[in-house]
């Protein structure tokens, strides 16, 4: 099935299912990444500008440019607080959007950004935050080279928030998409998850837990790269494990290719601080967002050399395959835990991290 097919099977597919936001008011669970954002997205977005470079909802757009084939994306950060451990809002901006332009294949080039400021933010901070984008640019060789700056009143926003935008070229002819997924392929995480969502909820102070637990921040276009280069064609899928965490990429994966994904909780990777903290909290990793980690989908011939190749670049030496596709059941992830039971892994409902990104 050609790609154009599959975006067109998505359309009628979001058009049976006829999405309804039933609350009258948007909450905080509508920006968790989970089922109500999804719902969000489909009913009220995805409605009002249905075309089939949209319809595949993934991280970015794919077009065609006097001949070059390229990738557009766009995103939003609000995470508070604004500076954490292993990073601050100014290189999540920067890397979030590299990212999303790498889970689509792309080698990312030119980023906007663009700043909503409250009225009385510290010039100090802001200077901080620019410094944070420019190395974080330099480090993923991306130039930024347009903006825009808005200022609200005080208690009008809440310091400062950043949309950028990024442009990048598709130099493989892979059809990266969640529905491309074949049962057997193998399903594999790029290094230990949670790491984000933990450090945030340290940095928040609303705990009394101490942890060395740092975000894990960091631009994945090379890592991709290198594994799209050593397996062209056989890499189906890219996700970075953002809000919702891996659950939720999971969940996309099962709906999209209409498969099962089965996955083995002794081979997540989960640093013993994240599970700790976690445990305190009533967590489950799974569902903790990541900044620095993606899932990828490949083919099972290939599964082992993916891993090897994914351990021997710095961003993946915990990399792990921790699912396989199978047929049935269809649309839904399911775990085998370490004592030998089953049980389904839903998408995220609910916000138990807001503004984590």
């Amino acid at each position: 099935m050609n790609r154009e097919q599959q975006v067109l099977d998505r359309i009628e597919r979001v058009r049976r299912r006829k999405a309804t936001v039933r609350e009258e008011r948007i909450t905080l669970a509508h920006g968790a990444g989970g089922q109500a954002t999804h719902t969000l997205i489909e009913a009220i977005f995805l409605e009002a500008f249905r075309n089939p470079m949209l319809a595949p909802l993934d991280d970015g757009a794919l077009l065609t440019l006097e001949g070059e084939r390229a990738a557009f994306t766009t995103d939003c950060f609000v995470v508070s607080p604004l500076f954490f451990p292993g990073g601050d809002i100014g290189d999540l901006a920067v890397n979030g959007t590299v990212n999303d332009l790498a889970m689509c294949g792309a080698v990312p080039r030119h980023l906007s950004a663009g700043f909503i400021l409250e009225e009385g933010f510290p010039v100090a901070d802001l200077r901080r935050i620019t410094a944070s984008m420019a190395a974080a640019a330099s480090a993923a060789q991306v130039t930024i080279v347009t903006g825009d700056t808005k200022v609200v009143p005080r208690g009008k926003g809440d310091g400062c928030y950043i949309t950028t935008a990024g442009v990048g070229l598709v130099e493989q002819p892979s059809a990266l998409s969640a529905s491309a997924a074949r049962v057997g392929d193998a399903v594999l995480v790029s290094g230990p998850i949670g790491e984000h969502g933990a450090a945030i909820m340290l940095a928040r102070g609303d705990f009394d837990i101490e942890a060395p637990i740092a975000s894990d921040t960091a631009p994945l276009h090379g890592i991709v790269a290198e594994l799209l280069d050593a397996l062209p064609g056989q890499v189906r899928t890219l996700r970075d494990a953002t809000r919702g965490g891996v659950a939720t990429v999971l969940n996309e994966v099962a709906r999209a290719s209409e498969k099962a994904v089965i996955l083995e909780e002794s081979a997540i990777p989960v640093r013993p601080e994240v599970t700790g903290v976690c445990e305190l909290l009533g967590l489950d990793p799974l569902y903790v967002a990541c900044e620095g980690r993606f899932v990828a989908v490949v083919a099972a011939e290939h599964a082992d050399r993916a891993l090897d190749l994914l351990r021997r670049h710095p961003l993946g030496g915990d990399a792990a395959i921790i699912a396989t596709v199978a047929a049935d059941p269809a649309g839904l992830v399911l775990l085998r835990t370490a004592f030998g039971g089953t049980r389904v892994v839903d998408v995220l409902v609910g916000d138990p991290l807001p503004r984590i990104c």
